[in-house]
């Protein structure tokens, strides 16, 4: 009997049907998730006339781990810069999406008889698009180069955030199974803190690491430090009480900063492609077809919601951002699908055990159904605008037309909100930061300080003292931060003198900046030394002032800080210059890489047309680690250049189309160019007795190469080109022709 683990051979089932399965969706010209959802239907348990895996437990595993590279690889593509760039468009659409869709979700599954946490766990599942399958159709019509496909991925990377955050929401509600107001509240708050913390000590720590190890890195090496790191935040995620995926998407997220992140995602994609294909395939295994046929009407119901009600609440989000009807409708007929991320919330009701298992089939079928209408929804959105535009009476076109206008607001207004804004966001986030650093000193620091005076038989309050100390000295930079930085006090004067009303938002926020930083010394000292309040509060203002008037702690935090945005900034300061904030709307620098496929390959810059075709321009051309910038017009473009350019992200779009090609299909057979192998004696009557391989002009004759000949005993391989042949030779050639040269005695060596 064989004592091969059973894995083995589930796994070679999994991927042997998966592979079959994809490559005939791929002839269909389907997604390949589809294609991963059948195969793990014929292995699963409700197919008997197939081979099905013998061990459930090992392939949940893995696809758990597939869960965590899908969300990495995630993370990586994500960057909190871009979502910055996507503006109020991409928030706003995906938060009326999701607003709707969650409603309707609910709903449905109230009408259709659902228990509550299904509604809740429906509502969400019916709020998150799939980006896979968009992007996947974008591609196949054709699209990537459209006005409105920017605005459509724009929606698609706050709806990925939304998403993760969802996980998180949900987790909660499932622990508690049950709608607690206070609990939820007190995750996001711990959430946020934990979002925070994670960012700005990732930012601050990695890059520098990372940044240490290059000159011993390979590919190999950075694949193992990445998935380790990966796993490392998946472990810190769920010690906190979050689930892995948003583990694995926040150090995706962090790693995307850093110059290595390209790599990174490349060389992480197979592992992405192997464990993420084991998690759909796990998916279809759970489709049962007897619980189709039973709830064939919820099927059809929840997946008409999705196409008509989620795909009309996308055109109404990007019609509220400000974007014409045609944009609107285009991008909105978009969003009529659910994908992976639906499969993964509703793993984590299964998982804790908060739903009706026979949901999972009915979303998964769903999920099939409305795959393969949306590329038909897709090319639909044209034709609709032009259907209904003509149909709308004048004042509503009008207003339409005028609606982007109408959120304008007055310089004083937009001054005073940026400087709200910029006051709320420190004092969340030094708090974060202050809190974390107290929480650690009270949780690790004191209990060693306090072991170590009881060891040496020193009272307990010396190291007590000692301690708010340390403590203090390592929170004052951000101490000096959360109450002064930022503060211009000139214009804050002015601001107060020429606008009287401002004063009601200034000056509760600066006192509130103050209020904070006394709160967060009090904090630390009441917990060491415990003193009455009043003395709390006096060595609070005490030290405040001191940290304040402290020129090194100012010193000290202004290099945190440059060392911080050094980080953060890596990947983009390596661009050859820094795009004017107020050009960060229009304009962005991408890297893409010129593929042997492309048709600029080949061609100087000049003659590529770029410019003129595509309205970008090339910033920089980086060939074998050097980086030539502003190259000139007649420097050619080689495969593998890795160009830097800029334009919008339209034209980025657009020119992407020429500069990454790929092949219409990954190996080609070259059998019908075949090289043919000749054999020739030199005989006394040859006329290349004497010569040497050069002057018998074989290559300039005959196209012919000499590859080897055979002396006697001895062979020469590749012989120089000087070799004379002498009687009795054996000569190899090689030639494209089928050579008839009687006079060189020559004979046919079939390949």
């Amino acid at each position: 009997m064989s004592s091969l683990p059973p894995i083995f051979l589930d796994l070679a089932i999994i991927l042997i049907t998966a592979g079959v399965i994809t490559v005939v969706f791929k002839w269909l010209k389907q997604p390949l998730v589809l294609g991963y959802i059948v195969a793990g239907f014929f292995i699963g348990p409700y197919f008997p006339w197939f081979p099905a895996i013998t061990d459930d437990s090992n392939v949940h595993v893995w696809s758990d781990i597939g869960i965590v590279f899908l969300m990495f690889a995630l993370g990586l593509e994500f960057s909190i810069k871009k979502l910055k760039r996507v503006g109020s468009t991409g928030a706003i659409t995906a938060l009326t999406e999701l607003a709707v869709m969650f409603v309707a979700g609910n709903t449905v599954g109230h009408l259709l008889g659902m228990g509550t946490m299904d509604c809740v766990f429906l509502g969400c599942m019916l709020s998150i698009s799939s980006t896979t399958i968009i992007i996947k159709s974008f591609d196949d019509l054709k699209l990537k180069q459209q006005r409105f496909t920017g605005t459509v991925t724009a929606v698609l990377v706050v709806e990925d955030l939304v998403a993760v955050l969802l996980l998180v929401v949900l987790s909660t509600l499932s622990v508690g199974k049950s709608f607690n107001g206070g609990e939820l509240v007190m995750s996001m708050v711990k959430l946020v803190f934990f979002l925070i913390v994670w960012f700005t000590f990732g930012i601050f720590l990695l890059p520098t690491f990372l940044r240490w190890m290059r000159r011993w890195m390979t590919e190999e090496t950075l694949c193992i430090v990445a998935v380790g790191l990966c796993f490392g935040m998946v472990v810190m995620a769920d010690f906190a009480g979050f689930s892995t995926a948003l583990g694995a998407f926040v150090m995706g997220a962090i790693l995307s900063e850093t110059i290595e992140a390209d790599v990174i995602h490349r060389i992480i994609t197979p592992l992405k492609n192997l464990f993420g294909a084991v998690f759909f395939v796990s998916v279809g295994m759970l489709v049962n077809p007897e619980v189709l046929v039973k709830h064939w009407l919820p099927i059809v119901v929840i997946a008409a919601v999705v196409i008509v009600i989620k795909s009309t609440a996308a055109t109404l989000g990007i019609l509220l951002s400000g974007k014409p009807l045609r944009s609107a409708m285009q991008g909105g007929f978009c969003f009529c699908q659910i994908g992976e991320f639906s499969f993964i919330i509703a793993g984590l009701g299964l998982s804790f055990k908060v739903i009706d298992p026979v949901l999972y089939p009915i979303i998964v079928s769903v999920s099939i159904l409305t795959t393969f209408v949306t590329p038909y929804m897709i090319k639909a959105g044209l034709p609709a605008y032009e259907f209904i535009w003509p149909k709308l009476p004048v004042r509503l076109k009008k207003a339409l037309d005028h609606y982007s206008t109408s959120g304008r607001v007055n310089t004083h207004e937009k001054k005073l909100g940026s400087f709200v804004r910029k006051q709320l966001l420190s004092i969340l986030f030094y708090s974060v930061i202050l809190t974390a650093l107290g929480l650690l000193s009270i949780l690790i620091l004191r209990p060693m300080v306090d072991g170590l005076f009881d060891k040496w038989g020193v009272p307990q309050v010396w190291g007590r003292l000692l301690g708010v100390l340390a403590t203090l000295v390592v929170m004052a930079p951000f101490l000096w931060a959360l109450a002064v930085k930022n503060v211009n006090r000139e214009r804050i004067r002015k601001m107060l003198h020429t606008y009287s009303h401002s004063q009601v938002a200034v000056i509760p926020l600066l006192a509130l900046r103050y209020f904070v930083a006394l709160f967060m010394v009090g904090w630390i000292i009441s917990r060491y030394l415990r003193l009455a309040a009043g003395l709390v509060v006096v060595v609070a203002i005490v030290v405040v002032a001191v940290v304040l008037l402290s020129r090194r702690a100012t010193d000290f935090y202004n290099r945190i800080e440059d060392h911080f945005v050094t980080n953060f900034y890596q990947r983009q300061a390596q661009n050859s210059f820094k795009i004017p904030e107020s050009l960060e709307k229009n304009f962005i620098m991408e890297r893409m890489t010129v593929t042997p496929y492309s048709p600029l390959s080949g061609h100087k810059l000049m003659d590529s047309k770029i410019r003129q075709d595509y309205g970008v321009n090339v910033v920089s051309i980086e060939r074998a680690g050097k980086v030539y910038d502003l190259p000139d017009k007649d420097m050619l473009i080689m495969p593998s250049d890795r160009l830097t350019l800029l334009g919008s992200e339209e034209q980025l779009s657009r020119v992407r189309t020429a500069v990454e090609v790929e092949p219409d299909m990954l190996i080609h057979d070259h059998s019908d160019n075949e090289i043919n192998t000749y054999r020739l004696e030199v005989g006394t009557d040859s006329r290349l007795t004497g010569l040497s391989i050069i002057d018998a002009h074989l290559m300039d004759q005959y196209q012919s190469m000499v590859i080897a000949i055979e002396r006697g005993k001895d062979y020469m391989i590749n012989p120089p080109a000087d070799t004379v042949f002498q009687h009795g030779d054996v000569v190899w050639m090689v030639s494209p022709l089928e050579l008839k040269i009687n006079d060189l005695r020559v004979e046919n060596v079939p390949s």
